[in-house]
């Protein structure tokens, strides 16, 4: 894991201390509120509905024990006793009082954290697969490019005032968990010749205009990367629309210029811009990786995991929907459920972090991983420690076994913090959470990625949940679209809508009606919701949704 050098802890002190003289001029109102407005969202600084919002940078979803423990510190003196893990794969702090501010981002810097970044039109928190180092499949640990690739972006002259948000994301796997083909650009790690580069994605996003990233680069080494980026952007920053903020995101000029025309462009650009590296960018990088070498993993049996697994239902239970494989056999990767049926999906208190933070010390080899579907990773555990950490979990509410489930939820904030939202979100994830486990089916209906999202913006990224919920206001009503066949990983597509909306009351029996569907027209118990859908096509969910249609208008 990365730690902060001099420079960084500096560089760092001498941003907070600028915001800190910003924040004092905004209270005694040299600085109006339109002027405070860039100062702050350089500083991930938001206004919302009710208050300030602060959003912290969490690089790749990384973190070590203290650094959870400043973030539950932040939740408890700061903020009303939680925070909530977002699809960024960073924590927002709600309420926090904009006087406090300044001491929350320097308990930040003293761990090594900040806020830089998370907000504005430019190169936002670089993004990662959660299972980054402790993947079975994974070609190699992404980490130390993502965090080579923070380094660069960060505070770049060039690319600080870009026509939109830009984001990045990368893996290190052939299963994509990091979204990468709905990103600006998307980095998925390739082998050729036994060489490891990157397949680089280009154009892809969600919001108003959702499109699957399309294919920049098959191959390109990885020496090349942070000369390539730059191409990239700086084509970005040339074709780039800024007369419309709907139409200025990466994924409009490559519509509107073609892949063909912007890759030559960017080609055009790489020669010229790798001249001008000198080798600096690799020697950085090889010390970067040193950071993160992997742990001296123990080498312990497995008959506790094997007795409690034998022995204990709940355990078993819980062992077979939130463990993942690991590279060594005698290790578990484990995602701790932040989806307590009912509660607000990627909310966390105070005292679940320290908690969390307690379990990755002492058991976890002192790391922990925020994934984008907003639930919390130990990334390697060995076996023989599962029971004592599932007991641990119980105690905190943390122990859920639903992750990959039907409960397992990503929703935004929506109507309830954002001033952007049109819809409640939270409120819907809640109820669907809480029916289903009525219900006692989530396990029988299986794998389903459901992803709800309170207005067209789309940080909830209904657009590629297997179902997928839109809250819009139509006519001061909130009316909900949902989308089917979504799906975020390798194999990206962009959910096609069912038909006219749904009310707020409806929109869970409409839920259930699909669930229903599903379980009558697969061919057995194996087949999940996506491969049926696939299978068979819209129409019976349609008629299921909409048995009256001759009198729906749409």
């Amino acid at each position: 894991m990365y730690k902060y050098n001099q420079f960084d802890t500096a560089f760092l002190a001498e941003r907070n201390a600028q915001f800190r003289a910003q924040v004092e001029r905004r209270i005694d109102g040299s600085l109006t509120e339109d002027e405070f407005k860039p100062l702050r969202l350089m500083n991930g600084l938001y206004l919302q509905l009710h208050a300030y919002m602060l959003r912290v940078a969490i690089p790749y979803g990384t973190l070590n024990p203290d650094q959870m423990r400043t973030l539950a510190l932040l939740a408890q003196k700061w903020d009303k006793g939680y925070g909530h893990f977002t699809t960024r794969q960073n924590i927002q702090y709600n309420w926090p009082k904009l006087k406090d501010v300044p001491d929350m981002l320097d308990a930040l810097g003293q761990v090594g954290l900040h806020a830089i970044q998370t907000s504005g039109n430019t190169i936002r928190n670089v993004t990662s697969d959660h299972f980054a180092g402790a993947a079975a499949d994974e070609i190699k640990d992404p980490r130390p490019i993502a965090e080579l690739i923070r380094q660069w972006s960060t505070d770049h002259p060039e690319f600080q005032f870009l026509g939109r948000k830009f984001k990045i994301a990368i893996t290190g796997s052939p299963n994509d968990r990091a979204v990468t083909k709905a990103h600006d650009v998307g980095l998925r790690m390739v082998e050729k010749d036994g060489e490891a580069g990157f397949e680089v994605i280009v154009g892809g996003g969600l919001g108003r205009t959702p499109m699957v990233g399309k294919v920049l680069r098959d191959f390109l080494p990885q020496a090349d990367l942070l000369p390539y980026l730059e191409a990239v952007l700086a084509v970005y920053n040339i074709l780039g629309r800024r007369d419309n903020k709907y139409k200025a995101r990466i994924k409009i000029t490559v519509q509107e210029n073609g892949i063909d025309t912007y890759r030559e462009m960017v080609e055009e650009q790489f020669i010229q811009r790798r001249a001008e590296f000198d080798g600096t960018d690799q020697k950085l990088l090889k010390e970067i990786e040193a950071h993160f070498a992997a742990p001296e993993f123990r080498t312990d049996d497995t008959a506790a995991y094997d007795a409690a697994y034998d022995a204990d239902p709940i355990f078993r239970a819980w062992a077979d929907t939130n463990l993942a494989k690991h590279r060594k056999d005698d290790h578990a990767i484990v995602t701790i459920s932040v989806k307590a049926h009912g509660q607000t999906p990627g909310d966390a208190t105070a005292a679940q972090m320290n908690v969390m933070a307690d379990l990755a010390e002492q058991f976890a080899y002192g790391e922990l991983r925020i994934s984008h579907e907003q639930n919390v990773i130990l990334s390697h555990v060995h076996k023989s420690d599962l029971p004592a950490i599932h007991a641990k979990l119980k105690e905190a509410g943390l122990a859920t076994a639903n992750v990959g489930l039907i409960s397992d939820i990503i929703a935004c904030p929506g109507m309830d913090y954002c001033a952007l939202a049109t819809a409640r979100s939270i409120p819907v994830a809640q109820d669907i959470a809480t029916r289903f486990d009525e219900l006692k089916l989530e396990h029988e209906i299986g794998a389903l990625k459901i992803k709800i999202s309170g207005c067209i913006n789309a940080c909830g990224h209904h657009h590629v949940g297997h179902i997928g919920i839109l809250g819009l206001d139509r006519a001061g009503v909130e009316n909900y679209q949902i989308t089917l066949g979504g799906d975020g990983t390798e194999t990206a597509t962009i959910g096609t809508r069912t038909g006219p909306g749904f009310a707020y009351d409806e929109i869970i029996p409409a839920i259930e009606r699909i669930i229903t569907a599903y379980l009558e027209v697969r061919e057995t118990a194996e087949e999940t919701f996506l491969e049926t859908y696939r299978r068979v096509g819209m129409e019976p969910f349609k008629a299921a949704l909409y048995p009256d249609s001759e009198k729906k208008v749409a």
